[in-house]
């Protein structure tokens, strides 16, 4: 480990996430090292919400290396299945983690509901940063859109290739990379994120 004030850690074993996350604090005055580099283990994600799960992982991967860290937890909450998968959702997804299951899963539900169901969801991410000392900054980003099948794309991961956001005729699944870490839920965390943790920091104008 190293004592680099600059270093934080990324609490993900998630490809997906590491990709944008990686993608979103490029421009920021810190270093990302993964928990994978790391080789911390996955902590058990016992939260009853995001923002519960969020912080848990941020704080284990803190403690475990007296640096500060980051963590995600994002997910898909259908509106008519009462939010779910919500914070279940990479469990429907199975021990695999085969998120085409997991999106049929879902698709089947609402079918069973009958024709004509609504299919509205919201995406969810919640970001959390925590500090060794024990403090801890939690945002929520969130997007509006409709799910659709067959699934659209290959470019995203999770429900993404489903979810067909408000005002866009493509899912993000259908989106590159650079679009869609600009406009989807985590793009929405990133924003708070940064403005709650680095722009205070930050020299003003004629300074």
């Amino acid at each position: 480990m190293t004592d680099r004030p600059d270093e934080w850690v990324l609490a993900s074993h998630n490809a997906g996430k590491v990709r944008e996350l990686s993608t979103l604090f490029a421009h920021l005055p810190v270093v990302l090292r993964t928990a994978g580099e790391l080789e911390l283990p996955e902590p058990e994600e016992t939260g009853a919400t995001f923002e519960a799960n969020a912080e848990l992982k941020a704080i284990d991967a803190a403690r475990a290396t007296g640096q500060p860290a980051v963590a995600d937890d994002s997910g898909v909450a259908v509106h008519v299945l009462g939010g779910e998968p919500g914070i279940h959702t990479g469990r429907w997804a199975g021990e695999g983690r085969d998120f085409e299951v997991a999106r049929r899963r879902v698709q089947e539900r609402l079918v069973e509901l009958g024709p004509g169901v609504s299919r509205r969801a919201t995406y969810v991410c919640v970001l959390c940063v925590a500090w060794p000392d024990s403090r801890v900054c939690i945002v929520r980003g969130e997007t509006q859109g409709t799910l659709v099948w067959p699934v659209r794309g290959e470019l995203g991961h999770g429900f993404e290739p489903m979810f067909l956001p408000d005002g866009f005729a493509v899912t993000y699944g259908e989106m590159a990379a650079e679009h869609r870490t600009r406009v989807n839920a985590r793009a929405a965390a990133m924003r708070k994120l940064e403005e709650a943790v680095f722009a205070p920091s930050r020299p003003r104008a004629g300074t």
